[in-house]
């Protein structure tokens, strides 16, 4: 079992940034891959953003957040983050850290465990 709390959503000015964080509860944090996905407002399904390996050696993003977005770890504190770079309107939405026991994939269906989401809205 796997529990995962996001932290560090906000408001934000177009142009700006956040760094999200995701602290993981669980004893082998480093078999996981870890992902990111967001729902933006009016939308049921969850949208692939980034995903990064149990080594953190591969990173995949999502076209529309390439350039701007780096996913990293920290497997010592059982961390993830998101540095949201250049932020724009259509980044609005709740913003959700997984886990997948699997590879990283791009599929939300594949992940095991979710957090609850964090907020991000970036005004224009």
């Amino acid at each position: 079992q796997v529990q995962l709390v996001e932290s560090g959503g906000g408001l934000v000015q177009a142009g700006g940034s956040l760094r999200l964080s995701c602290a993981a509860s669980t004893r082998n944090f480093n078999a996981y891959s870890m992902g990111w996905f967001r729902r933006p407002p009016g939308q049921v399904e969850r949208e692939f953003v980034a995903t990064t390996s149990w080594s953190g050696g591969t990173s995949i993003y999502a076209d529309s957040v390439k350039g701007r977005f780096t996913i990293s770890r920290e497997d010592s504190k059982k961390m993830v983050y998101l540095q949201m770079n250049n932020l724009k309107p259509e980044d609005t939405a709740v913003y959700y850290c997984a886990a997948d026991a699997q590879s990283g994939s791009t599929r939300y269906y594949e992940y095991d465990f979710w957090g609850q989401g964090t907020q991000v809205t970036v005004s224009s």
